[in-house]
């Protein structure tokens, strides 16, 4: 039976159900705790004061959040830096498998993603849905993000646990507007398998077709992409 993306989609969620989660992190000190809240509040001064006196920047709430993540979650470029600049991991995941370096993909933070490129990324470590900041980037429409991770050792064609790949998932939960179109096409340019198949056995092209994203099917059949699978 072939599985539809909403089926997929509900599959998952069973799925992550039972995934065990990390143990929350216990704050140590109350700088620790002023860290956080600096971040937080985009509270620079603070920030660079406590850094200087040493406090430990991998510290994890009872979120399992870092000072960094928290700066991603709320686009804070300037702490972020000197966060980095401390030796902030950008790998540590927090109870919902998020690291900074994959939530800035979701969140389109551009700039901090440029640093964290230089913070030993690691690019086989995947979020809760099994995917990459390219998938999310891909996703939720973040044209530059996109054209910035096709240039690092990012897998363009690795899969989540649906089956998508960042070019599945731009076309299957995208719009199919403007941002979308042009995230297909850098994906199409950066080489991403356009024939490849989601775990219904349905191709690029085909999800295109059904959500009736006329500009996605032009770039995609001018990529020599096909409707069915190939047997």
């Amino acid at each position: 039976m072939k599985l539809t993306p909403i089926f997929s989609i509900l599959a998952l969620g069973l799925l992550m159900a039972v995934i065990a989660v990390a143990k929350p992190g216990v704050l140590k000190s109350s700088d620790e705790q002023r860290l956080f809240e600096a971040v937080e509040q985009n509270d620079l001064p603070t920030v660079q004061a406590l850094v200087k006196e040493n406090i430990n920047v991998n510290a994890q709430d009872v979120r399992g959040r870092t000072p960094l993540l928290v700066a991603v979650e709320k686009h804070n470029v300037e702490s972020a830096k000197v966060l980095l600049k401390a030796g902030a991991d950008v790998n540590i995941q927090d109870q919902q498998q998020d690291s900074p370096f994959l939530l800035a993909g979701d969140e389109g933070t551009v700039d901090i993603m440029e640093c964290m490129l230089n913070a030993k990324p690691d690019f086989t470590r995947y979020n809760r849905f099994g995917g990459t900041p390219l998938i999310r980037a891909a996703e939720r429409g973040h044209v530059d993000m996109v054209k910035l991770l096709v240039n690092t050792p990012v897998d363009i064609d690795h899969e989540n646990y649906l089956g998508w790949t960042a070019l599945l998932e731009a076309i299957v939960l995208g719009d199919g507007g403007p941002r979308h179109q042009k995230i297909v096409q850098a994906l199409v340019d950066a080489g991403a398998n356009v024939n490849i198949v989601d775990i219904g056995g349905l191709t690029p092209l085909r999800h295109a077709k059904q959500n009736g994203f006329d500009e996605i099917v032009k770039i995609l059949e001018t990529a020599g992409a096909t409707e069915h699978q190939s047997s």
